[in-house]
């Protein structure tokens, strides 16, 4: 079924390259949650709802990229990934330079999105990422949210799968210093970080488009 599914987005990118506007609005709808879940903590929503659309619209642009031999899924993720990191070297200036090993969403200072409908230990998760260098952040979200495979983040990343491998361990021990760095209560950091992938899990489904206000 995973086959056909990634078989049925090739034919589909296809026939959106060719004008078939139906075909550009299915794969929108169909990945449009998980590009919204990728921008939301890393970026204002207003800039985030533009970093979508330009998404999209870059996949078009991109299309001698995309040869088949990886899934339409990771395409997507790196077309966004690439813009995202523009946006960021966009903001601070063309002799700036971002290192983004090293980097923090938070250093950056865009306006995080509205968290106060999420549950406490949800709200110290997301904040705690937006502590860590974005290369950390970014794989850890692909992992937890997105359940993608090393050997997917990658072909995101462009990065060694041994380096992704780093970055995951790297990124898990910053996350976890964070949280207690940043909890209001010991007690807090600890339910977060010992049932950390369930509220990893939690937040993927509060952050598709049309979750239940309760869940």
């Amino acid at each position: 079924m995973l086959a056909g599914a990634m078989s049925d987005d090739r034919t589909l990118f296809l026939a959106w390259c060719e004008g078939d506007t139906a075909a550009g609005a299915t794969l929108f709808d169909r990945h449009y949650d998980a590009v919204a879940r990728f921008f939301h903590n890393k970026v204002a929503d207003g800039v985030a709802a533009d970093l979508i659309q330009n998404t999209f619209l870059a996949l078009v642009s991109a299309r001698e990229r995309f040869r088949g031999d990886s899934s339409f899924r990771t395409f997507v993720f790196a077309v966004a990934r690439n813009l995202l990191h523009k946006h960021y070297r966009t903001l601070q200036g063309p002799a700036a330079r971002v290192d983004f090993g090293e980097v923090s969403v938070a250093a950056l200072g865009p306006t995080a999105s509205d968290a106060m409908h999420l549950q406490q230990e949800q709200r110290l998760l997301l904040a705690a990422l937006r502590q860590i260098p974005i290369e950390c952040q970014e794989v850890l979200e692909l992992l937890y949210w997105e359940q993608l495979s090393t050997a997917e983040i990658a072909e995101i990343t462009g990065a060694p799968v041994g380096t992704v491998k780093t970055r995951l361990h790297r990124g898990r021990r910053l996350l976890e210093a964070q949280m207690r760095a940043l909890a209001e209560h010991p007690s807090l950091a600890e339910s977060t970080v010992a049932d950390f992938e369930r509220w990893a899990a939690s937040l993927r489904a509060r952050l598709g488009r049309g979750a239940p206000e309760d869940a």
